[in-house]
């Protein structure tokens, strides 16, 4: 994260380095500068590659307690990316229930919000959506105010 940062930094400064004096021994300096981190980054990357090539083809044990390490922090990461997946469907969940309230509570004629449990618009008058209606038994929609499901019989509401 810190070496996206400074990596884009990096990129900005190299941009601004264009409008200075390419004579001046700042501008030479930050321009030397720039070029050693990129290619130092690149050499990081190379490594990074090189390294997943040769654990892929040797595997971890041959790596001692480095390769330990990397399979403790493949679990670690694995955990991590499954809470993190938890929390951005928690999320979405909670982003879907909030906006199924605004739909309901939002006039289809004239689109001005109301309170919620409101039938009617407070603007215009017109009739707001009805919650739906589901059948605890076999799971069908059945029209609000309906007693007993269209479906299979049961009643509504138990």
């Amino acid at each position: 994260m810190a070496g996206d940062f400074l990596g884009g930094l990096g990129g900005l400064m190299k941009g601004l380095s264009g409008f200075m004096p390419q004579d001046d021994p700042a501008v030479k300096m930050m321009n030397s500068q720039t070029e050693v981190n990129d290619l130092k980054n690149q050499e990081t990357e190379l490594y990074s590659q090189i390294g997943r090539m040769v654990v892929e083809q040797q595997g971890t044990s041959a790596f001692g307690d480095l390769g330990e390490r990397l399979k403790l922090v493949q679990l670690n990461l694995s955990a991590a990316e499954a809470k993190l997946k938890a929390v951005q469907q928690e999320q979405e969940a909670a982003q879907q229930a909030e906006d199924e309230a605004a739909e309901k509570a939002t006039c289809p004629e004239c689109g001005a919000q109301n309170a919620d449990g409101v039938k009617f618009c407070q603007e215009c008058g017109a009739k707001l959506a009805v919650e739906k209606v589901f059948c605890s038994n076999c799971g069908a929609e059945n029209a609000p105010g309906t007693k007993f499901c269209g479906s299979c019989g049961t009643k509504i509401g138990q």
